[in-house]
């Protein structure tokens, strides 16, 4: 007869099984995700980087105010519907990027060159950081001769600082087919920040980053939302119960809902600017409220059947904390009430702003 597994024994074959269903779990999310398809154009502008992981390039411009989304994908080879397998293995000849579609009224785009530029390293022709090979090579594609003069000019002046010891090696492009890649890999910022933000930083790049770019604070251009054990730390027990747990303040007992105030309210968790002060209204509920976001893709809204009722509720974009709920019974302009907790939120006085690295958003009047 065998004899009775030793605890040791045991051990290994825990982890044997827990390994083991990693790999099929990683396989089945694999053989289960959609295939790229090409990203149909419309007539909004869009501008396309490829800066390495597409993940980080992606966290780099999602939340920005005037972007409306930044989806990963690739382009740059022949090849239809690449696969991330066959990219990854240099079987196309495609680069990851990611396609930025904006509001040019909002930001231009020079300024989302300045934001990639900043995301990358300029210097290095053979990837990103910890990422070899031709598929995380850089490259600005261009759809115009407009977007590649202005993409020309901004390197040239980038380069004109002194700030980089080697040539700038970024090519600039004509725009190829973009294919979006699998899903699981799109806002991988927020879908697996934990991973993501380790990742960030054991490439390379986070500390490449803050160290090339040390002597200036620049305007905010990423958010991201920090991990569980981090927020725990951060946040209030009210702030973590209301952004990570839906949960619901006190009325006329928490801390904006009378703040009369100029300024600009940001996410408690990720930073990502959210209402002006000049949209905010009082309606006697007891909540800070609102009659519209700072922009309209600021937010998102769901709809919210909890507690026998069907209400909309109102979520940020990338740290994805649970705001409030929006409502048909506010005043003119929109004749909404974003009705949101004062523990979701932060706020920035208006003299602060260029001080706390939101300048850009200064209001002209």
């Amino acid at each position: 007869m065998p004899k009775d597994p030793t605890p040791a024994m045991l051990t290994f074959m825990r982890t044997a099984l827990v390994s083991l269903l990693a790999l099929l779990l990683v396989a089945c999310a694999g053989a289960g995700a959609k295939a790229p398809t090409e990203l149909a154009s419309d007539d909004t502008p869009a501008a396309v980087f490829a800066g390495g992981c597409f993940w980080c390039v992606e966290s780099a411009f999602d939340g920005v105010p005037g972007v409306i989304d930044a989806v990963s994908g690739y382009t740059g080879g022949p090849e239809k519907n690449p696969s991330y397998k066959d990219v990854a293995y240099g079987r196309t000849g495609h680069l990851e990027a990611v396609r930025v579609r904006y509001q040019p009224e909002r930001i231009s785009y020079d300024q989302l060159l300045d934001i990639f530029w900043r995301s990358i390293d300029p210097t290095d022709a053979g990837g990103q950081f910890a990422d070899r090979g031709p598929h995380y090579e850089t490259a600005i594609y261009v759809a115009n001769a407009e977007e590649r003069k202005l993409a020309e000019a901004s390197k040239a002046a980038l380069a004109a600082t002194g700030r980089f010891d080697k040539p700038l090696v970024v090519p600039i492009l004509d725009a190829e087919p973009f294919w979006i890649a699998e899903e699981y890999h799109q806002d991988y910022h927020v879908k697996n920040s934990s991973h993501y933000k380790r990742y960030y930083e054991g490439s390379g790049r986070g500390p490449y980053l803050r160290k090339v770019w040390a002597d200036e604070k620049g305007q905010k251009t990423a958010f991201t939302k920090p991990s569980e054990a981090e927020l725990r730390t951060k946040l209030s027990p009210m702030q973590f119960k209301v952004t990570q747990r839906d949960g619901t303040e006190p009325p006329f007992k928490n801390e904006f809902w009378d703040n009369k105030k100029k300024g600009l309210y940001v996410d408690i968790v990720s930073g990502e600017p959210l209402f002006w002060s000049d949209d905010k209204f009082r309606s006697g509920t007891g909540w800070p409220s609102f009659t519209r976001p700072i922009a309209p893709d600021a937010v998102i809204e769901h709809e919210d059947r909890k507690f026998g009722m069907v209400r909309v509720e109102v979520r940020s974009k990338v740290a994805d904390s649970h705001l409030g709920h929006v409502f048909p019974d506010g005043p003119k302009p929109t004749g909404l009430r974003y009705c949101i907790n004062s523990a979701a939120l932060r706020f920035i006085p208006q003299k602060d702003l260029e001080k706390e690295g939101y300048g850009s958003l200064m209001p002209s009047n």
